[in-house]
C-alpha cells in the first residue's frame, strides 16, 4: 500500500498544479483572451478526438497493464510492448485512407449545425493520434510502478502550454486560427515526451514475436475499445451533442467552465487510480483477492472524504467563482457545477471498482455496462438538453453515473464477493451533507476573492479537525499527524 500512497501524493501535487494552470486557462484567459466560438470550437474538437481515441489506439494501453505482469521472461513483455506498438496502426491506416476520400462529406456532416467547425475537422483525428500513443506510452511506465512523470506529463505540460498560448493570442503574437494549431503541436510534443521518458525507464527489443496468447489479448482489447469508447462518449458526448442541437458553438464554452469546475472534484482519484489500477490487475492476476477487497475499501473511503472537501469547497464558493469570471453568460452553469459535482462525489466513493471490473475475469461485462452508460446518456442528452439546454446535459450525465454505479456495486458484490462501503461511508456522507446545509447560510459582503478565501479556510480547518476526531480514515490520519508534526 506504501507505494500507492506515495505516488498518489506526488500525483496529486502535480493535480493540483494542473487544474491551477486549467483553472486559470478556462476560468480566466480563455474567458478574456478568445472569442467563445473559438473557445467553443477547441472544446469540441478536444473532447471529439477524446471519443475517437480508444478507437485509434486499439485498446492496447489497458491490454498492457492487464498482460504485462502476466509474463515472466523478458522476450515475452517485450513482444507484448511491440504489439502494442503496432496494432494501432492497424486502426489508423485504414481511417486515414478513408478520411482522405471522403473528408468533404464527414466535414460537411459535422459542421452542419457551426461552420465553424469545418475546416478544422482533421484536426480531430491527428489530436486523436497524439493523445492514444501518449496513453500507450504512459502505460508502459505504469507496469513499471512509475506514473508520477507521466501524470506530470499529462495533467501540467500541455495546460501550461495552453496559457503560453492564450497569452499569445492576447498580446497579438497568434491568432485565434493559429492557436488552434498551436495547441495540436502541444498535444504532438506531449507525446513525444512521454515516449522519450518510458524508453528510459526500460527500452523493449522490438520483435514480430507472436505471443501465445495474442487471440486472448486482441479479445480483451476489442471490448476494451468498445468499453472505453462508451466511457469516452459519456465524458465527452455532452460536448459534441451541444452544438448539433443547441444554436451556437459558444454554449459549448460556457458549458465547459462548469464542467471544468466540477471535475475539480475527481483529482483524488485520478491521483490514486494511476498506481492503483496496475496494483489491482497485478493482484487479480496473482488471485490475491484478499488484497484487492481491501484496497477497494480503502481507496472508497479515502476519496470520499478528500472529495467532500473538494465538493464543499466548490459548491459553497461558487457564486463568488463566477463573480470573478465577470461574465453573465457563463454564469449560467451554476446549475451544471452542482449536478456534475454529485456525479463526481459519487463515483469517488467507488474507488478501484472500475479497475477491479476491467482487470477481473468478467471484464466482458464492464463493456455491456459502458455500452448502456453511453447509449442512455445519448438518448438522455438528446431529450434533455432539447428541454432544458446544459443543465439537461449536466442532468443526464449524473443520473447514468448514479444508476450505473450502484449496477456495478452489485454486481462485484455478487460475483466477487466484496463491496467499497462501510459504516464510515454513512458516516463522511452526513457529514458532507451537514456542512454543506450550515455553511451554505454563510454570505460575506467582501470582494469574492476575500469571500472564497475566508469561507475556505474555515470549512478545510473544521472539516479536517471533523474527520481526525472521528478517525474515519487511518491513513488520512496519519498525513495528519506527520504534516503536524513537520509544522511544529
Amino acid at each position: 500500500m506504501g507505494i500507492v500512497y506515495k505516488q498518489s501524493a506526488l500525483n496529486t501535487i502535480f493535480l493540483f498544479l494542473g487544474f491551477l494552470f486549467g483553472g486559470i486557462n478556462v476560468l480566466f484567459l480563455f474567458t478574456n483572451f478568445m472569442s467563445d466560438e473559438y473557445h467553443g470550437l477547441i472544446t469540441f474538437l478536444l473532447s471529439s478526438a477524446a471519443i475517437l481515441l480508444p478507437l485509434i489506439v486499439f485498446g492496447m494501453q489497458s491490454s498492457v497493464i492487464k498482460f504485462y505482469s502476466t509474463y515472466s521472461l523478458k522476450s515475452d513483455k517485450d513482444a507484448l510492448l511491440s504489439f502494442s506498438l503496432f496494432i494501432p496502426l492497424l486502426i489508423i491506416i485504414p481511417i486515414s485512407i478513408f478520411g482522405i476520400l471522403f473528408y468533404e462529406h464527414i466535414s460537411v456532416y459535422i459542421s452542419k449545425t457551426n461552420k465553424l467547425i469545418k475546416n478544422y475537422t482533421y484536426l480531430i483525428f491527428l489530436v486523436a493520434i497524439f493523445m492514444g500513443y501518449f496513453e500507450l506510452f504512459y502505460a508502459w511506465s505504469k507496469v513499471k510502478m512509475q506514473t508520477v512523470f507521466g501524470n506530470f506529463i499529462k495533467e501540467v505540460f500541455h495546460r501550461i502550454g495552453v496559457t503560453i498560448l492564450l497569452l499569445s493570442v492576447h498580446y497579438k503574437f497568434l491568432t485565434e486560427h493559429q492557436f488552434i494549431y498551436g495547441v495540436v503541436i502541444v498535444y504532438g510534443l506531449r507525446m513525444l515526451f512521454m515516449l522519450f521518458y518510458s524508453l528510459s525507464i526500460y527500452t523493449p527489443k522490438l520483435t514480430f514475436k507472436l505471443l501465445k496468447n495474442y487471440k486472448e489479448i486482441l479479445k480483451y482489447a476489442l471490448y476494451i475499445i468498445l468499453s472505453a469508447s462508451a466511457g469516452g462518449i459519456l465524458l465527452e458526448i455532452d460536448k459534441f451533442m451541444i452544438p448539433q442541437i443547441e444554436i451556437g458553438i459558444e454554449k459549448v464554452a460556457y458549458y465547459s467552465v462548469g464542467v471544468y469546475i466540477a471535475s475539480v472534484i475527481s483529482i483524488p482519484a485520478r491521483a490514486m487510480l494511476q498506481i492503483a489500477t496496475p496494483i489491482t490487475a497485478k493482484e487479480i492476476n496473482n488471485n490475491n483477492l484478499t488484497e484487492v477487497h481491501k484496497l477497494y475499501k480503502n481507496s472508497s473511503i479515502n476519496l470520499l472524504l478528500v472529495g467532500g472537501l473538494l465538493f464543499l469547497l466548490i459548491n459553497l464558493n461558487v457564486f463568488d467563482l463566477y463573480l470573478l469570471i465577470g461574465k453573465a453568460k457563463y454564469a449560467t452553469g451554476i446549475t451544471v457545477v452542482l449536478w456534475l459535482s454529485f456525479a463526481e462525489l459519487f463515483k469517488l466513493s467507488l474507488g478501484t471498482n472500475t479497475a477491479i471490473l476491467a482487470n477481473s475475469k468478467y471484464y466482458k461485462v464492464y463493456f455491456y455496462f459502458s455500452f448502456l452508460m453511453a447509449f442512455s446518456v445519448i438518448v438522455l442528452n438528446d431529450i434533455l438538453i432539447k428541454k432544458m439546454g446544459t443543465n439537461g446535459a449536466a442532468l443526464s450525465t449524473l443520473l447514468v453515473v448514479v444508476v450505473y454505479g450502484f449496477v456495478r456495486i452489485f454486481y462485484i458484490k455478487f460475483k466477487m464477493k466484496m463491496q467499497p462501503f462501510t459504516k464510515k461511508t454513512v458516516f463522511t456522507l452526513m457529514l458532507i451533507f451537514i456542512f454543506f446545509e450550515v455553511f451554505s447560510f454563510f454570505k460575506f459582503s467582501a470582494h469574492p476573492v476575500f469571500s472564497i478565501l475566508i469561507k475556505s479556510v474555515i470549512i478545510t480547518i473544521l472539516y479536517i479537525f471533523t474527520i481526525y476526531k472521528l478517525k474515519l480514515s487511518k491513513e488520512i490520519n496519519t498525513q495528519i499527524k506527520n504534516i503536524y508534526k513537520r509544522i511544529l
